[in-house]
């Protein structure tokens, strides 16, 4: 096991990362930028360099600069997060090419799944189930249009790079496909430099339903069971659930089984996630991607597995075999995602942070990357924390979250604590029958 690690991140995974680090006895080193200086991830390491400026491409983006970090604290391993390079087949590379240990999956394997075109036909070839789509990039709004007919509306119009639902957009008809393939382009050039576009059958009322997996050191691949991340907002997730309360025993074991399949295609390893889309009315699945690194919302398969996925990363990436024995999940466990943004309209808000209230009690886990005292800046996503609940079962476990959502007390920026407890009265969640259109039903009363 190397004796070092440095956190390629910031906020609430950097500080989740350097606590696992230290409780294995690592020297954790931090990076920030200078928006962060104050912020607990950066006072909670054992080291901290200062990498650049409050913009992303200075800093946390900067991988000279993270580099450079890393060889003047003699950091023998990096782990970068979620975001920012995590993803990057480019910085994983370098990392070891300058001799470090890469805290993720082989940068091949990246690489292969960062083409959601190619992962697609990749994952069809492995036995996979994936929708009715393309299978290359959509040069052009008019050949969108004659693709559509074929596959049949609605279609779901998708970036071949990027993620967190960035370009996603439903169309039902030729008018709105070719405003959709427009804007969907556009934004996949400016924040992604490159405008590939693909085209997917729409499944209408589906679920988002995600496997864990890790890739082990000796070449095996295990499934950690599966999350619920049906609960969105603008293709972005808001609240997760493990196990998922729309997937039958039956659907649970194919799904599970596709997912190491995916795995062992691009020799993963290492931690990561297969998304699927999933037709309730039907029981079918249908691979949407696979994210090459730690999910936000990986803690509700900790308190379900009693897995430190982090502790797993470390191993695994040294070469090691992991510590658990058995998968089986225990009880229900869900994730609520505390952001800055106003409550009914999700626009991110900034200021600083007056009053920070944490619940507490059994059952209850908070990863924050703010608190009290601290500045949220609008340089980077609104996440401010992670409440995490866990109970014997899903009845438990939304108990717990009802009460957990009523202690949390944050002011100074605009929260969507008021949101988050709204979800729970929704008789749609409260039921476990609800898909991704719930949060557009909330605040749309009229939508279908």
């Amino acid at each position: 096991m190397f004796e070092s690690v440095l956190v390629a991140n910031r906020g609430e995974i950097a500080g989740r990362i350097v606590h696992t680090a230290r409780a294995m006895g690592l020297k954790a080193i931090a990076v920030y930028s200078a928006a962060d200086e104050g912020l607990p991830f950066v006072a909670e390491a054992d080291e901290a360099v200062l990498i650049g400026p409050a913009e992303p491409s200075g800093s946390y983006l900067n991988a000279a600069a993270i580099l450079e970090a890393a060889h003047r604290t003699n950091a023998q391993a990096v782990h970068p997060g979620h975001g920012f390079l995590a993803e990057s087949a480019a910085f994983a590379r370098q990392v070891a090419e300058r001799g470090l240990v890469w805290v993720g999956p082989p940068a091949l394997a990246i690489a292969r799944m960062g083409d959601k075109i190619n992962a697609r036909n990749l994952m069809k070839e492995a036995g996979v189930p994936v929708a009715p789509g393309v299978w290359e990039p959509v040069p052009d709004a008019a050949t969108a249009a004659e693709e559509a007919e074929r596959i049949g509306y609605p279609v779901m119009v998708k970036p071949a790079a990027g993620g967190g639902g960035i370009g996603l957009a439903a169309a039902r008809d030729e008018t709105s496909l070719r405003k959709a393939f427009e804007e969907a382009r556009a934004a996949s050039e400016r924040l992604f430099g490159r405008g590939d576009i693909l085209l997917e059958r729409y499944v209408e009322r589906a679920r988002h339903v995600e496997v864990q997996i890790l890739g082990l050191a000796d070449g095996t691949v295990v499934a950690l069971g599966e999350r619920d991340c049906s609960v969105q907002r603008r293709y972005g997730k808001v609240v997760e659930e493990s196990p998922s309360p729309g997937v039958t025993p039956a659907l649970r074991e194919r799904m599970l089984a596709a997912a190491v399949r995916a795995g062992e295609a691009v020799g993963y390893r290492g931690a990561g996630t297969v998304e699927c889309l999933v037709d309730p009315a039907a029981q079918e699945f249908y691979f949407l991607e696979m994210d090459t690194r730690l999910q936000i919302e990986h803690p509700i398969t900790e308190l379900v597995t009693g897995i430190d996925l982090v502790e797993q990363q470390f191993r695994i990436a040294a070469g090691e075999p992991v510590s658990f024995t058995g998968t089986a999940p225990r009880g229900h466990a869900v994730e609520f995602r505390v952001c800055a943004e106003d409550p009914h309209r999700f626009l991110p808000g900034t200021g600083e942070i007056t009053v920070w209230e944490e619940p507490v009690g059994e059952g209850i886990r908070i990863d924050a990357g703010y608190a009290e005292g601290t500045t949220v800046t609008r340089h980077y996503d609104p996440l401010l924390a992670k409440l995490c609940v866990h109970g014997d079962d899903r009845p438990h476990a939304l108990a717990r979250a009802r009460a957990a959502l009523e202690a949390f007390h944050i002011e100074g920026p605009p929260t969507n604590l008021p949101f988050l407890r709204e979800l729970l009265d929704r008789p749609e969640f409260a039921s476990g029958d609800y898909d991704t259109g719930l949060v557009t039903r909330m605040r749309s009363p009229q939508a279908p």
